[in-house]
């Protein structure tokens, strides 16, 4: 379907994994639009891996990470945080939407926030998707 919205979403292993492991163990419900990449951390998430993304394709990408103070490499979430902002530049300057980037903190057991974060990044997709002309 040419209407389809495409999610990557990179979770650190610790938290926000966790959390959509949680979410699916109480059969919550979320697009299946979304497609979870874990990795140790979200620090780790170079810009590269985004710009990657939607090159390839993805209508969006969302990085979930630990709560900021509670990562489980001291400061990777703060790197993250650093380079969100780098991302945010990079697309700008190369003429994607700001909607097609999200960050999000959360804990393991924030099953509800990890839903939300996702519903509300495939809603802000669907209402670019239909601007577009």
């Amino acid at each position: 379907m040419e209407n389809e919205i495409k999610i990557i979403a990179f979770c650190c292993n610790w938290c926000s994994y966790a959390a959509a492991d949680l979410a699916g163990i109480s059969r919550l419900q979320y697009p299946c639009s979304v497609r979870i990449i874990r990795v140790m951390c979200s620090g780790m998430v170079h810009p590269d891996m985004v710009i990657h993304a939607l090159n390839q394709g993805a209508d969006g990408v969302m990085l979930l990470g630990c709560l900021l103070g509670e990562c489980h490499y001291q400061d990777g979430n703060y790197k993250a945080l650093a380079r969100a902002e780098v991302i945010e530049e990079v697309l700008d300057d190369l003429g994607y939407e700001e909607e097609r980037f999200t960050i999000a903190w959360l804990s393991s057991a924030e099953q509800d926030k990890l839903v939300e974060a996702i519903n509300q990044m495939h809603q802000s997709l669907l209402d670019l998707k239909s601007e577009t002309p």
